[in-house]
């Protein structure tokens, strides 16, 4: 016999440690039992480490990862590969509960707040929601996947939760439901659309994971004031799948001999890779490039690896290798654009600056896009 309250208040129990929880999230969470949107298999993830939990195989791994602080990653390539694989790129999961608390806790929904939700997901977060705004309050959710969607309606009307579920891509978010009073952003995103501002009342609270693409992904909370503006702060870590319409293109080989450039730097990759969320933040904001690293091993031993990208030109990118006892690292370089050196550039100017922690810096959001500064919307880089 599965005692769900007792495996929810430890679950309760565990976030509250990481993140804040206040009293009417920790409610939520009892009201709306995480197990009735989880599928029967799944990926639950733990740091890099990934594991396909099956309720019939083996339903205690099942309950364990369902209510722990795990997410659990429900779609791979779009839904092309079965989960039972355990081989893809993530597409779609459920959330770790210590994430979708803090954005919550960070939402402050009130009894009857119209919300407007990106990203439905499992469902859970919808239903959360609805509980938060209560019986005069309404959710609107969106969902770019309709198996997603389809499977989300099951799952939030089996727990009798009914939010306006539509099948559509959020970037556009609904202005018939308009205006909303708190916008709740279950996708990673780089560009905040204007849009999901222009259908809030002044007052409202936009969360978001802002994920530039650079290092590590973060929470951003905007207020959106009677001008049309939003400002906006960065309280803390979110990483999530991007939304569809902002994902990175792939990297593409160079066009020809003229297009590869075999460069040296005496910077570690891994100064770059391993800096704080203020660095990365600075760089992201700078540059507008994007990395990815992994160590690796190949013929001539260990080394780590570490990828810049340029998001509006697949043709520019670079590869920097690290190798133990080297002094000088390899950078592979395709196309004309300097990207290592702006990058470095990036992280010493950061330096330059005293090294500022992530809480320093914000986010000015009007019609005409988006700017990150330091310490006050005076200062954007």
């Amino acid at each position: 016999m599965i005692d769900i309250a007792k495996r929810t208040e430890a679950l309760i129990g565990e976030i509250s440690v990481i993140v804040s929880c206040d009293a009417r999230v920790r409610a939520a969470f009892r009201a709306i039992p995480r197990h009735e949107f989880i599928p029967p298999i799944g990926l639950a993830c733990s740091g890099a480490d990934a594991r396909l939990i099956d309720r019939d195989a083996d339903p205690a791994a099942w309950w364990d990862a369902v209510y722990s602080d795990t997410s659990i990653v429900t779609q791979l390539d779009d839904g092309v590969t079965d989960l039972a694989t355990g081989s893809g790129d993530y597409t779609s999961s459920a959330s770790a509960p210590s994430t979708v608390a803090s954005l919550l806790h960070l939402l402050d929904v009130e009894p009857g707040h119209h919300v407007l939700e990106i990203g439905t997901g499992t469902g859970w977060t919808a239903a959360l929601l609805l509980h938060l705004a209560g019986e005069h309050g309404s959710v609107t959710s969106l969902e770019v996947d309709p198996h997603v969607a389809r499977q989300a309606a099951k799952n939030l009307s089996d727990v009798g939760a009914n939010p306006l579920l539509l099948v559509q891509d959020g970037a556009a978010g609904c202005p018939q439901g308009a205006p909303y009073d708190r916008v709740h952003v279950a996708c990673g995103i780089r560009q905040v659309p204007y849009a999901w501002i222009q259908q809030t009342r002044p007052g409202a609270i936009i969360v978001l994971p802002f994920c530039p693409g650079f290092g590590v992904g973060h929470e951003l909370r905007l207020i959106v004031t009677p001008d049309g503006t939003a400002y906006g702060r960065f309280p803390g870590f979110a990483d999530y799948m991007m939304m569809r319409s902002q994902r990175d293109p792939e990297d593409q080989p160079a066009q020809g001999p003229e297009d590869k450039h075999y460069l040296t730097t005496r910077i570690d990759p891994r100064t770059i890779a391993f800096a704080p969320a203020g660095a990365h933040l600075t760089i992201a904001a700078l540059t507008g490039l994007t990395s990815e690293g992994a160590a690796d091993r190949d013929e001539d031993g260990e080394l780590y690896r570490l990828w810049v990208s340029d998001p509006a030109d697949p043709h520019a990118w670079a590869t920097v290798k690290w190798r133990p006892d080297t002094v000088e690292y390899d950078v592979y370089q395709v196309g004309a654009r300097p990207l290592w050196d702006e990058v470095t550039d990036a992280f010493f100017r950061w330096v330059s600056w005293g090294s500022p922690g992530r809480d320093r810096f914000g986010m000015t959001v009007t019609p005409h896009g988006q700017r990150i500064w330091l310490d006050s919307p005076a200062r954007h880089l």
